[in-house]
């Protein structure tokens, strides 16, 4: 049986455009379940702002399921909210009590730049994919699953790093607004694969050099492990930094041979 939480005053950031200047606005919500996702407490705000004529608030989301990696909201100044491994929309108004003030922000990073209130430009994750976070090479059709061996150990590490779903929250976390993690998990879940090998360090320096182009830099803080709503282990960068520095000679000898 669910209960209502009742007088929860929310502080949501109002921004018209990037080069706009931001400012907070309070909305009370008399009452709303407690079996609510938080983007459906924002759902049932912005159906009241539109019955009252005024504009309604710009957040980002489409699968709701915790999957597409949209719902990019810093919640009371946590990435996602205060439930660690969770995603906005996964977030439930049961984690707060009758009374809360919540505050919600977009993502604050340089390389994200609002686009409308909590929607952000986050098109740099996109550069860094598309310098090679793919497969080039040819692999016909789908072969049966055991026909190329692959330890458990690696393809499990493999698929815990394509758990990434490319929220921000790694930036948004970060001192540095790095974004080492996200790429770091695109990287290693491509280089730890069979398929993955033959543009393995191609790929790295692709990668890595575009992020630099856009990012801040790693210093080991683990406010990106910690923040992340699949819970990425920031093992991952230590693997891609290796790979990166392995890149810079092997691309270097490819380049003399040819």
């Amino acid at each position: 049986m669910s209960n209502n939480l009742t007088n929860i005053t929310l502080k949501v950031w109002r921004q018209d455009g990037p080069d706009s200047q931001g400012r907070f606005e309070t909305h009370q919500i008399p009452e709303i379940p407690d079996e609510a996702s938080f983007l459906e407490m924002l759902d049932i705000l912005n159906e009241r702002l539109i019955e009252e004529g005024k504009e309604a608030i710009v957040f980002d989301h489409d699968c709701r399921e915790g999957i597409c990696g949209t719902c990019s909201l810093m919640i009371d100044g946590l990435a996602h909210g205060p439930q660690n491994g969770t995603a906005s929309c996964q977030l439930h108004m049961r984690s707060f009590s009758s009374g809360d003030e919540i505050v919600i922000e977009p993502w604050r990073a340089t390389a994200f730049p609002v686009i409308k209130d909590l929607m952000v430009d986050r098109s740099p994750f996109d550069r860094i994919v598309e310098a090679g976070g793919f497969i080039t090479a040819p692999t016909g059709g789908a072969p049966d699953a055991n026909l190329v061996p692959v330890p458990k150990p690696v393809s499990d590490a493999a698929m815990d790093n394509a758990a990434c779903i490319g929220c921000g929250a790694c930036v948004a976390a970060c001192p540095n607004g790095a974004a080492q993690l996200f790429t770091a998990a695109k990287v290693t879940h491509l280089n730890l694969l069979p398929q993955g090998q033959s543009e393995r360090y191609k790929r790295t320096e692709a990668m890595v050099e575009t992020m630099e182009e856009h990012f801040g830099s790693c210093t080991n803080h683990g406010e990106c492990s910690s923040a992340c709503p699949k819970e990425i282990s920031i093992d991952a960068i230590a693997v891609m930094n290796a790979d990166y520095r392995k890149s810079k000679i092997k691309n270097r000898r490819s380049l003399a041979r040819g």
